[in-house]
């Protein structure tokens, strides 16, 4: 088992960039390890480099045709309107970019490090994962493979019995869910904004038995959050005993991201991962969504204190609000930067009232 949880990182998200334009032009995974080592929180001895996936290792879900067409759309920097159309790729917001193979192909070589890792227990974080809406033939929702998919398939396949993939993204986590819909060893649980994108993910969608949806009204907040948890995410953890724990930790649904209309402070999400850390053996914690570079950054580095139970200091130390005074974000929002987004980590709680439709989702998924 391991002694202390593992990060999973690489220097490709230093400079890959989907597009000026493209809500993922911004700095993630690289501020989150910049900022975690400015606080002294990432010796060498708990980070592990990335490696890619190979086409083989993608090919236990995707489609070989389809590996190879993102492979040459990378060679080429470009793909025909045929391939476009087939595959998704160049089209949708999924772009042809200088790492569209590389890039997704080490967040999956990351996830696949992260079981391997696990294999007797303990802890993996892997912040580029996350990558849920991929399907095997195509791109989709900025997601060009599904590492989540590929981690689950690694554990099953070492052996596992059972595990629980928990998805606290913004929007629902569609391509999990189809991929083992049926599947009696893998349960998905997805809270998500109900009726924007994919427009899935309704709570009578059961995926034949093995999935449970939560969708949420906009305005969802801490309060709410904690109900979920609390009263449907934790108790069919401990129903179902899985032997991994999978939680997508999208940062989407915060207050500050532009892509939701969610309301959740980063500080609900890190409630959310010590609760998923008792439920099993293994705990795999990736990241998802997330479009504002500094509630990204100080949503995932608090992600990995929680799991280190790291005390987060306040105001941070000048170090670490340097990385963050150095992000950049070129939307509107950018302009007018709050100053708690450079000297701190945790949002200011947003505990609503907990409303009528929180009460009766919680309800329905209890009684079902």
């Amino acid at each position: 088992m391991l002694a202390r949880p593992l990060f999973i990182g690489s220097d490709i998200y230093r400079h890959s960039r989907y597009g000026d334009k493209h809500p993922l032009a911004i700095p993630r995974v690289s501020a989150v390890m910049d900022l975690c080592r400015a606080l002294g929180w990432l010796p060498d001895e708990v980070y592990v480099d990335s490696p890619r996936a190979t086409p083989d290792e993608l090919a236990r879900f995707h489609d070989r045709d389809y590996i190879a067409a993102l492979m040459q759309a990378e060679v080429e920097q470009r793909v025909s309107e045929e391939t476009s159309r087939r595959y998704n790729i160049g089209r949708n917001g999924n772009p042809v970019f200088g790492e569209v193979f590389r890039r997704p192909a080490t967040a999956c070589g990351g996830s696949l490090a992260a079981a391997r890792l696990l294999r007797d227990g303990g802890i993996v974080y892997s912040p580029a994962g996350g990558t849920h809406h991929g399907r095997p033939g195509r791109a989709s929702g900025f997601c060009y493979f599904n590492d989540p998919v590929l981690a689950i398939l690694a554990f099953l396949d070492a052996g596992l019995g059972r595990v629980y993939y928990v998805d606290v993204d913004a929007h629902h986590g569609d391509g999990v869910e189809a991929a083992f819909a049926g599947e009696p060893r893998v349960l998905t649980a997805s809270v998500h904004q109900q009726d924007i994108w994919p427009q899935t993910g309704r709570i009578e969608d059961r995926g034949a038995g093995s999935a449970r949806n939560l969708p949420v009204p906009a305005g969802f907040n801490d309060a709410e959050l904690a109900v979920l948890c609390a009263e449907v995410l934790v108790p069919l953890g401990h129903e179902f005993r899985p032997d991994a724990v999978v939680l997508q930790c999208g940062a989407d649904g915060l207050a500050d991201d532009p892509l939701s209309d969610l309301s959740l402070s980063n500080t609900a999400l890190w409630r959310v991962v010590r609760a998923m850390m008792g439920l099993a053996p293994r705990l795999l914690v990736l990241g998802g969504g997330g479009y504002n570079p500094w509630a990204v950054a100080r949503c995932w580095t608090g992600v990995w204190a929680t799991l280190n139970g790291f005390a987060i200091p306040e105001p941070l130390p000048q170090a670490a609000e340097a990385v963050l005074r150095g992000l950049a974000w070129n939307r509107r929002r950018g302009e007018t930067r709050p100053q708690h987004w450079f000297t701190t980590l945790a949002d200011p709680p947003n505990d609503g009232p907990v409303r009528p439709a929180i009460r009766a989702l919680a309800a329905a998924l209890t009684a079902a």
